[in-house]
């Protein structure tokens, strides 16, 4: 039996691989003590006792595995989004929910339509609140708790904007079979939105999801400069124009922007 187990904490024993899931652990937990100002990997080599090139082969898994990111200007590592969006999942009350709350109302009260806020998880965009406006007439399609593909709501395309182009075309090459089924889009179609939001500086997506709805949106960019959540509006077609659109961007890039500050420091 002695060759099952391995030594835990004060002799106790474990299963083996505790000891690597524990090193992990240390080193996620130092990263978040140092969150606001970053560590580089020997600091986290240091501040865990590990050697430096087990410490650095523990940050590259963990970043591509999306649990960190390493800022390319000064070399430190922070918890990357998927730290971010696990947090969300394992607590439904998480600061975000609270912090946007303000924001859905006063997009919702500004627009009169209904106002969204979705955060990546993987692949998809998933709803976790809304606010509905005064209109007559409102678009809650999108429920809470729903998820879709990456650019098939005005939330994940607007995550797809905030992304590179080799990014984007990883995302695409791995929803692309589930694309069909949301008014039988294709790549091609995400793409030429990608495109076009690219060129208006925020995503607008319309008549293809959801017939007679169209939407707007702006991601959260993270420290780093990726997409953490994005805040959208939604409303008939008929009503959110371009031209509309236009006049409601700066409304939304204001509720964007606030956030981001609450959430980031910034």
């Amino acid at each position: 039996m002695d060759n099952l187990l391995e030594a835990g904490p004060a002799g106790r024993a474990a299963v083996p691989g505790t000891q690597a899931i524990r090193r992990l652990v240390d080193v996620l937990k130092v990263l978040a003590e140092y969150q606001e100002a970053g560590l580089r990997f020997v600091e986290v080599a240091e501040l865990c006792g590990l050697q430096q090139p087990t410490a650095h082969r523990m940050l590259k898994a963990l970043q591509a595995e999306q649990m960190v990111e390493r800022d390319a200007a000064t070399r430190r590592y922070r918890l990357g989004p998927l730290a971010f969006e696990l947090g969300i999942a394992a607590a439904p009350q998480f600061n975000l929910l609270e912090m946007s709350a303000p924001s859905l109302r006063r997009l919702a009260e500004e627009s009169g339509d209904t106002a969204f806020l979705f955060i990546r998880r993987g692949n998809d965009a998933v709803c976790i609140d809304r606010v509905l406006g005064h209109y007559s007439i409102q678009t809650p399609v999108v429920t809470i708790g729903s998820r879709q593909p990456l650019g098939v709501n005005a939330g994940g395309l607007a995550m797809l904007l905030a992304l590179s182009s080799s990014e984007v075309d990883t995302i695409l090459a791995s929803v692309a079979m589930r694309l069909g089924v949301y008014g039988n889009c294709d790549e091609a179609d995400i793409r030429r939105l990608v495109a076009r939001g690219r060129e208006l500086g925020y995503a607008s997506i319309g008549e293809m999801a959801v017939p007679g709805v169209t939407a707007m949106g702006l991601a959260v960019i993270t420290q780093f400069g990726s997409p953490a959540a994005a805040l959208t509006m939604a409303a008939t077609t008929s009503r959110m124009t371009p031209q509309r659109q236009a006049e409601l961007l700066p409304v939304l890039r204001a509720e964007v922007d606030l956030l981001a500050g609450l959430l980031y420091r910034r």
